[in-house]
């Protein structure tokens, strides 16, 4: 069941996390890749735009009882959204989520409870998207407020899975018992912060089609826009220097998030692979954003090509048990982000 769950299905639902997923030691693996399944299965849900809006956050809700381990029928929620998936993958994801719930309580009490307080949170950041964004297309958009609340939005759906990916390997990886997992799981918080950072930077167009501004409209108002105005060209064009800015702190998180990956001992050389490679195609994938003239108006995401991919993946492999050689590789990525703000921060080499 679990090479089921955690093979063929954890690949067709998400190939790029699942290429992580592999390379992870065999004792974390489970409980990190049925936390993936689960937030995926919640994801699904509250992005099928078929259902009405209110029923969705119904659903969120019976699957956010579930993962505190609280009676629920999660088979209710696959039966309303399941014949609503256009992918077949996500069907069938939707179909196995009760055995993925088995699974999760089957495993042992740390991981558990590790699982159940990531998932309740991720659900949380969910529903928060939900009714902050009551709309689905530009007629009703509306935007984050401030700084404050991106960053909060960012640590919902993303910056949680730092202390939860750092305790769970803690407890399976004796090597690690030595971390100060306090300032660890602060770095890590940050690295889940990038990588969301550099989703909402890339899909930017694609959100404010569906209704939502992530661009805190208090910082579009400093400069005499409105979160509206980004639909059209010449106002994107004057809110550059701000998508720069928000680009920059974006990087810093990118940082703390390779201070976290090299002070990972260089024997857990596949928790290093693991955390370096999201942290490089992130990076290049910031680099095609800077570069893009018009990256707020893109029609389509940004993305760095699977040949990229590969030959990332392929130089990080052969340096992943040095610190010199996978912090070269991280500042080579990081200089070729061009940002009046950015700043010349290199990447530390932690010992």
């Amino acid at each position: 069941m679990a090479d089921d769950l955690l093979g063929a299905l954890l690949r067709q639902v998400s190939r790029s996390f699942y290429l992580s997923l592999t390379i992870l030691p065999r004792g974390v693996r489970e409980p990190v890749g049925l936390a993936y399944l689960l937030a995926r299965a919640a994801d699904t849900v509250a992005d099928t735009r078929l259902i009405a809006r209110g029923e969705r956050l119904d659903h969120l809700e019976t699957l956010r009882e579930v993962f505190r381990d609280a009676p629920a029928d999660v088979t209710a929620v696959a039966r309303a959204a399941g014949p609503h998936q256009t992918l077949a993958a996500e069907r069938r994801l939707l179909e196995r989520v009760g055995d993925v719930v088995t699974r999760v309580r089957a495993l042992p009490s740390a991981d558990r409870h590790a699982v159940g307080a990531v998932l309740d949170t991720l659900t949380s950041g969910m529903i928060f998207d939900l009714t902050r964004f009551p709309g689905e297309d530009p007629g009703t958009l509306a935007a984050l407020d401030t700084l404050e609340e991106l960053d909060h939005y960012t640590y919902l759906v993303a910056g949680c899975v730092g202390p939860f990916w750092t305790a769970v390997h803690v407890a399976h990886r004796p090597r690690l018992r030595r971390w100060d997992v306090a300032n660890r799981s602060a770095q890590a918080i940050a690295f889940g912060k990038a990588l969301q950072m550099t989703n909402v930077l890339r899909d930017v167009a694609g959100d404010l089609a569906h209704g939502r501004c992530y661009v805190p409209a208090r910082e579009l108002t400093a400069i005499g826009i409105h979160p509206v105005d980004l639909l059209q060209v010449a106002p994107r064009q004057r809110a550059r220097p701000l998508y720069d800015r928000l680009l920059a702190r974006a990087l810093a998180h990118y940082d703390q998030g390779w201070d976290y990956t090299l002070a990972i001992p260089a024997s857990e050389w596949r928790m290093r692979l693991a955390c370096a490679w999201p942290l490089m195609i992130g990076l290049a994938t910031l680099a095609a954003l800077a570069a893009h003239p018009d990256p707020m108006g893109a029609p389509s995401p940004i993305k760095i090509s699977r040949a990229q991919v590969r030959r990332l993946l392929t130089r990080s492999t052969l340096v992943a048990w040095s610190n010199r050689g996978l912090a070269g590789l991280a500042e080579r990525l990081r200089r070729r982000i061009t940002l009046p703000a950015a700043g010349a921060t290199t990447i530390s080499r932690v010992q």
